[in-house]
């Protein structure tokens, strides 16, 4: 009885993390790193416009307005922060993954 409810307890679990675990590796869709300078974030609306650099094998350098998938991430933001995240082959909307680049790694990453 304790073993069949141990099972069961373990299958919920697992079929409530699964969501998760799927969204954040998109399906086995091809992942890209991504590097840009915000240029805006807007709260209210819960996306950022970033001028992103080239996203070699996937998207030229441009700029473009993006959903997160982490919404806190925007309290932490402003205008002029250089980010990194991961984009995923298909998805044109969202950046995961969301990081700010600390002021004196900036030079670095425009480096690469």
């Amino acid at each position: 009885m304790v073993t069949t409810y141990l099972r069961v307890l373990v299958a919920a679990s697992l079929s409530l993390l699964m969501p998760a675990v799927g969204a954040a590796q998109q399906g086995g869709k091809q992942a890209f790193e991504f590097r840009g300078k915000v240029e805006k974030v807007d709260e209210k609306t819960k996306r950022l416009t970033v001028d992103h650099e080239n996203i070699e094998g996937w998207m030229k350098a441009m700029k473009m307005i993006y959903k997160v998938d982490v919404e806190g991430v925007l309290k932490t933001l402003k205008a002029g922060d250089r980010i990194t995240a991961t984009v995923y082959a298909g998805d044109f909307e969202t950046l995961y993954q969301v990081q700010r680049v600390p002021p004196g790694a900036q030079a670095e990453t425009q480096k690469k």
